[in-house]
C-alpha cells in the first residue's frame, strides 16, 4: 500500500497522469487487493468529492485546491452498462446500482428531444378556448333599416362582426391540439433525456425516497449540499411518501413524480435528477417491454 502511494505521489505532477494514461500502468488492477489499493488513492486524492463528510484537515492543501477527480473518459452512446453509487439524504454509501446501457447510455440526439417536447405540450393545452358565432350571439334578429332610401349601407341584422356586440367570424373553437407522434419516438426522448442526465453526472440514485420527518429544511439543507444543483426532481417508484411530499410542497426548485409520471419536458425543466431503486427498476422495464400494436 505503502509502496503504492509513493508511486503514485512520483507520477502525480506528469502531463501522463493528468491525461489518465499512465493509470493501468501505474495499477494493474489483478485483483481484488489491487482494486481496494486503486479506490483508496482517488480517494486520498479527491476526498472532498468521494467523501461528503470529510474535512479539510484530513485533505491535504496541495489536492484539495485545483485538482482533477481521477474519472476515466468514456465515449456516450456506446449502449454501456453504466455503475452508478448509491446513497440517500445522509450522504450514506448504499453500494452500487448498474443501469442499463439501452436505457441510460443511448446516442444523444436533439432533434428526437425537440420532437417529443413538442408533442407534450401541445397535447397538454386544455383547447376550451370559444367564441360566439352569428347564431350564438345575444340580440334581435330584426332589420335595423330599410333596405333602400335611407343612403345607408344595407343590413340585414345586428349581430353580424361589423357590429359592436356582434358575432367573431372564424374564431376558435374548443378542440384537441394533440399531434400523433409514435410510441418508438416517445420510448427515445426518454431514453435520450436519462442518458443526457447520466452523462452530466446529474443523475443521483437513492436507496429510498424515505425521510425521517416532514420538516422543509432537511430537503433545503440536502439541496445546499450539492454542487451546481438549481432545480431537483425527485423521482419514486411507487405513491409519493407523505412526508417528502410535505417536505417539498413549499419549495418551487424541489419536485417530486412517481415513476409512471416520468417524461421528458419535467427532466429538462430540472438540471439534477434523483430517482430511488424501485424508480429506476421500473423504469427500466416500462421502456424494455415490448409495445403493443
Amino acid at each position: 500500500m505503502a509502496s503504492s502511494i509513493l508511486k503514485a505521489l512520483r507520477a502525480f505532477n506528469s502531463p501522463a497522469f493528468r491525461s489518465h494514461r499512465c493509470l493501468p500502468a501505474l495499477f494493474p488492477l489483478q485483483s481484488y487487493a489491487d482494486n481496494k489499493t486503486f479506490s483508496n488513492i482517488c480517494r486520498w486524492f479527491s476526498a472532498t468529492v468521494l467523501t461528503p463528510n470529510a474535512s479539510e484537515e484530513t485533505t491535504p492543501l496541495n489536492f484539495s485546491s485545483n485538482k482533477q477527480v481521477l474519472t476515466l473518459d468514456r465515449e456516450i452512446g456506446r449502449l454501456d452498462d453504466l455503475v452508478i453509487p448509491v446513497t440517500n439524504f445522509h450522504n450514506e454509501d448504499k453500494g452500487f446500482m448498474v443501469l442499463d446501457g439501452k436505457i441510460f447510455d443511448v446516442p444523444i440526439r436533439k432533434d428526437i428531444i425537440h420532437r417529443v417536447v413538442r408533442w407534450q405540450l401541445a397535447k397538454r393545452q386544455q383547447g376550451t378556448h370559444s367564441t360566439k358565432t352569428i347564431s350564438e350571439v345575444s340580440g334581435t334578429g330584426r332589420k335595423p333599416w330599410r333596405q333602400k332610401g335611407t343612403g345607408r349601407a344595407r343590413h340585414g341584422t345586428l349581430r353580424g362582426p361589423q357590429f359592436r356586440g356582434g358575432a367573431t367570424m372564424h374564431g376558435p373553437k374548443p378542440r384537441s391540439h394533440a399531434i400523433k407522434l409514435n410510441k418508438k419516438i416517445r420510448r427515445l426522448g426518454l431514453k435520450i433525456a436519462l442518458s443526457a442526465r447520466a452523462a452530466e453526472g446529474k443523475l443521483i440514485v437513492f436507496e429510498d425516497l424515505d425521510v425521517p420527518t416532514h420538516k422543509t429544511k432537511n430537503i433545503v439543507n440536502y439541496v445546499q449540499q450539492l454542487d451546481g444543483a438549481k432545480k431537483l426532481l425527485l423521482v419514486d417508484g411507487g405513491p409519493i411518501n407523505e412526508n417528502l411530499k410535505l417536505a417539498t410542497q413549499n419549495l418551487h426548485y424541489v419536485n417530486v413524480l412517481p415513476s409512471i409520471g416520468l417524461n421528458v419536458y419535467s427532466i429538462l425543466l430540472h438540471d439534477t435528477l434523483v430517482m430511488s431503486r424501485d424508480a429506476v427498476n421500473k423504469i427500466v422495464e416500462r421502456l424494455l417491454t415490448p409495445i403493443n400494436r
